[in-house]
C-alpha cells in the first residue's frame, strides 16, 4: 500500500519480491522480534512500577485457548507511585501454559513466574480468583498455598462470579425456570441455524435481536430475555411463517409448537416478565461491582440493595407482573 505513494518503499518492495535481498523488516522473523522487544519493554516498565510500590496483589484466571491448551492469565494490582498523581493500577503481564489445573500445579506455576520476574512472594498482599475449588479451596487450593507461605495474602473472591453462581443455583433448583430458559434457547436455535429462517426473523423483528443464552455470564441473559419480552408478538409471527414455509418437517413442528403452545402460554408470559425484572436488577449490580471506582463499602451496599429487591419482589412481584 505504501509503495504506491513512496518511491523508496516501492524500490524496497521490488527488491524483496525479486529475491534481491532476504533480510528485511517485512519478514516474520523481524516482525516477531519487534513484537517481543516491545513486550519485554512494557513488562519491564510494569515490574519497575510494582517494585517501587513494593506490595502488590495477584489476580489469576484460567481458560482454554482455541487449541484447547489451558492458559492462566497473570494480572498484578498495585499502587502506582511513579508519578505525582498516585493511582491504583491493574496490569496484565503474561499468559502461562499449564498442563494441570490442580491447586498445587497452578500455585507452582505462579510461584515460578514471580521468581522469574524477580518479585518476592512475601510482598504479595492480596489474591483474587473465581470460585473454582482449585483456586479458592481452603485445603488444597491456590489461596491456601499462598497463605501457607505468606499469611498476609488476603483472599478476595470474584464478586460478580459469586453473584452469577448464586443466580445459577437459584434457577437450577426450579424445574419451571429450567423449562423457561430452554424455550428461550430453542427460539434462538431455530432461527440461527438457517440463514433463510434468520431472514424471516429480520423481516418481522425490527428492534432487538434475539441472542443465545450465556452459560458462564448469567446476568447477561437479560439481553436474551429482553428481546423476546418486548417483541413476543413479532417473534411469534416469525415462528408461524417458519412453520408454514420451511422444508424441514421437524423444524415446522418445533416452530409451530413454540408459537402456539409456548409463546401463547400464560405461565411463560408471566415468567418472561418476572425473569426480565430479576436479570435486569442483577445485571445492574454486576456492572456496578465491575466498575473501576467501586469501593468495598459501596459494593456491600449494592448487594444489600439487591437482597432487599428480591425480598420485595417475592412479596409483590407476581401481582406486578400480572398487571
Amino acid at each position: 500500500m505504501l509503495q504506491e505513494f513512496d518511491p523508496v518503499i516501492k524500490e524496497h518492495v521490488r527488491r524483496i519480491t525479486n529475491d534481491e535481498m532476504h533480510v528485511h523488516y517485512l519478514g516474520h522473523t523481524i516482525q516477531n522480534e519487534l513484537i517481543l522487544l516491545l513486550a519485554h519493554e512494557i513488562k519491564s516498565k510494569i515490574i519497575k512500577k510494582v517494585k517501587q510500590a513494593k506490595y502488590f496483589s495477584v489476580i489469576l484466571d484460567c481458560t482454554p485457548d482455541t487449541s484447547h491448551q489451558e492458559q492462566m492469565s497473570l494480572i498484578l494490582r498495585y499502587v502506582d507511585v511513579s508519578s505525582t498523581s498516585v493511582s491504583i493500577e491493574e496490569s496484565f503481564l503474561v499468559f502461562l501454559n499449564v498442563d494441570e489445573t490442580t491447586g498445587k500445579r497452578l500455585f507452582d506455576t505462579i510461584q515460578d513466574e514471580l521468581k522469574s520476574l524477580d518479585l518476592d512472594i512475601d510482598d504479595v498482599r492480596g489474591q483474587g480468583y473465581d470460585n473454582g475449588s482449585n483456586m479458592k479451596g481452603k485445603h488444597q487450593g491456590v489461596q491456601k498455598r499462598f497463605l501457607d507461605i505468606n499469611p498476609k495474602t488476603f483472599y478476595t473472591p470474584h464478586g460478580c462470579h459469586s453473584l452469577n453462581l448464586a443466580l445459577c443455583d437459584m434457577a437450577n433448583t426450579c424445574i419451571k425456570s429450567r423449562d423457561f430458559f430452554g424455550i428461550i434457547q430453542r427460539i434462538y436455535t431455530i432461527f440461527a441455524n438457517s440463514s433463510k429462517r434468520w431472514q424471516i426473523l429480520k423481516n418481522n423483528v425490527k428492534g432487538l435481536t434475539i441472542k443465545p443464552l450465556s452459560i458462564t455470564c448469567w446476568e447477561s441473559r437479560v439481553e436474551s430475555v429482553k428481546a423476546i419480552r418486548f417483541q413476543t408478538s413479532d417473534i411469534r409471527e416469525a415462528l408461524l411463517q417458519v412453520a408454514e414455509s420451511d422444508n424441514d418437517s421437524l423444524i415446522q413442528s418445533q416452530a409451530k409448537s413454540l408459537a402456539t403452545n409456548d409463546l401463547g402460554d400464560f405461565e411463560f408470559l408471566v415468567a418472561i416478565v418476572l425473569w426480565f425484572e430479576i436479570l435486569y436488577a442483577v445485571n445492574l449490580v454486576s456492572k456496578k461491582l465491575q466498575s473501576s471506582d467501586m469501593l468495598i463499602d459501596i459494593a456491600i451496599k449494592e448487594v444489600k440493595g439487591l437482597i432487599s429487591f428480591f425480598e420485595e419482589f417475592r412479596e409483590t412481584g407476581l401481582s406486578k407482573a400480572i398487571l
